[in-house]
């Protein structure tokens, strides 16, 4: 067990950054225990995405370049992967064509004008938040950085729950797909909510029921997007997995810029 959690760790930081750790085994039990420690990765890319905003508020920058900074720091970690999976998803949904061509649209390597104002509003959604937040405190900015990792991590342990079918047979997609039990797939996200509600009470006042609503939001949202794209194209693919991943960050901050 003390070593297939070790395999999971490595999965999940060698697939869903680019932080060096070298990924020993790739197989179904690998990819299972990959996807449950998926949101300890994000973990560490909220937190690691938080360090520039704090220091620049430091240095006696405003939140806005705190807020980009922020922002900037989970898409170089990813390599761009999931705003380029993002793009992607929204040209082959934004397609309406049937599902082998609007795979077929996905796989290109050029981006369509659905992809381009998809990260155009995804993106200003999250440095207009971040901005938001950095300008109440650094404390705020951090929990928000964190909490949206975590919670866009999480939304791919969900994606890979038992019953997700892969809509192609090779890929990131593929690897992962119907991995999970749906057991221990609410075991974790009920573990990592609560961790959620715990870092926004830190905050006071209403912290921990906000930050537990944002998380939860944020899941439902991206469930929503998972039941579109199985239906469009047949099953998931690591084009929709970026989706989901950067679609549940954006609701989580959207609900922590509101109330």
């Amino acid at each position: 067990m003390t070593s297939l959690n070790s395999h999971g760790l490595r999965f999940a930081f060698g697939t869903l950054t680019v932080l060096p750790v070298r990924v020993t085994r790739w197989d179904r039990r690998a990819a299972r225990a990959g996807m449950l420690c998926a949101p300890t990765a994000g973990l560490v890319v909220g937190l690691l995405a938080a360090v520039p905003g704090c220091l620049l508020l430091l240095l006696g920058s405003g939140p806005l370049l705190a807020a980009v900074a922020s922002a900037a720091v989970p898409a170089v970690l990813t390599r761009g992967l999931h705003l380029d999976g993002l793009a992607d998803t929204a040209d082959g949904l934004g397609s309406g064509k049937p599902a082998d061509d609007a795979l077929r649209i996905m796989k290109q390597s050029d981006i369509g004008p659905f992809g381009v104002i998809t990260l155009l509003f995804v993106l200003l959604a999250q440095v207009a938040v971040l901005y938001q937040l950095y300008g109440q405190s650094w404390a705020h900015g951090t929990v928000a950085a964190a909490v949206a990792a975590v919670t866009a991590r999480l939304a791919l342990t969900l994606a890979s729950r038992q019953g997700v079918p892969a809509a192609r047979p090779e890929g990131l997609g593929a690897a992962v797909a119907g991995t999970v039990p749906v057991r221990a797939a609410v075991a974790v996200g009920a573990v990592t909510v609560a961790a959620c509600a715990g870092a926004g009470a830190l905050l006071g006042g209403y912290g921990a029921l906000h930050h537990a609503l944002a998380a939860l939001a944020a899941l439902g949202v991206a469930q929503l997007l998972l039941r579109h794209c199985v239906r469009r194209f047949g099953g998931v693919t690591g084009d929709v997995f970026g989706a989901l991943a950067e679609t549940a960050a954006t609701a989580a901050l959207v609900v922590l810029a509101l109330g």
